[in-house]
């Protein structure tokens, strides 16, 4: 799979700022933009501005998220178009980033052994910095200590959405607060998070959370002969319309899968 990669011509989006529902939309239409031929695959990676809990297309805002300590603490809620589970996001302390890409690329691997190959890159990146990091199926990179990041995926006509966050810092005691995982269900519907101790990367690496990403943006480009890009203002405009339609109104946020 690897090899798959470098035969393809990539192109790297740098980390840009986006509210949290800005970022979900921009991740559907980067998808149709590489599935329409307008994009080649390309990796973008997130910068977060605002704190966010990020729940996954098959899970209940009311079995996973306590909405009174969300709204205490300032977190926006907001559902992405893959699955997993909940994901909590802070600027500074969190790290994203997005694949889109054909599924030929990982064709003759199972689902479950996608995510390792997909997430195989930024694995070694983590060990340069010298984080003793590696992957546990079925999407979770980590540290002999717990979790470093959790990926989901999206499959459309023949394409692949996967995207990773990564916890450059984080603390554990909002996980707690914020994200209902032990406590009884509120709906009969929706995917159950998952229990797991967090490893962030600051336990391990002095670099800042943006100097993180610039290495993995820059290790990348090097490893796959990747061309930067932009999005454009159509990609922009094509986004901010499903925030406006989809993924920024209660019906999307709160429906029940």
């Amino acid at each position: 799979m690897r090899d798959l990669m470098r035969e393809v011509s990539w192109e790297v989006i740098p980390p840009s700022g986006r509210g949290a529902h800005m970022h979900m939309a921009l991740d559907e239409v980067l998808l149709e933009q590489v599935i329409s031929g307008r994009r080649p695959p390309t990796m973008r990676l997130w910068r977060w501005i605002e704190r966010a809990l990020v729940i996954g297309s098959h899970q209940s805002v009311l079995n996973e998220v306590d909405q009174r300590a969300a709204k205490e603490l300032g977190f926006v809620i907001t559902r992405r178009m893959s699955g997993g589970g909940t994901m909590l996001c802070e600027p500074d302390r969190t790290i994203t980033y997005s694949l889109y890409l054909p599924a030929a690329m990982v064709a003759g691997v199972s689902f479950r052994r996608s995510y390792a190959l997909l997430d195989d890159w930024a694995v070694e990146r983590f060990k340069e910095l010298g984080v003793p990091a590696s992957y546990r199926e079925i999407n979770d990179i980590i540290s002999p200590r717990g979790k470093i990041a959790g990926a989901a995926q999206a499959r459309r006509r023949g394409f692949v959405l996967h995207h990773t966050t990564i916890a450059h810092s984080m603390d554990a005691g909002l996980v707690r607060e914020l994200i209902r995982v032990g406590r009884d269900r509120l709906s009969e519907r929706g995917v159950r998070s998952a229990e797991k101790e967090v490893s962030p990367l600051a336990w391990f690496t002095e670099l800042t959370c943006a100097e993180v990403a610039i290495h993995m943006q820059a290790s990348f480009r090097s490893a796959f002969d990747a061309h930067e890009s932009e999005l454009s203002a159509a990609e922009l405009h094509g986004a901010q319309d499903l925030v406006e339609t989809k993924y920024g109104t209660q019906a999307w946020i709160e429906r029940i899968p």
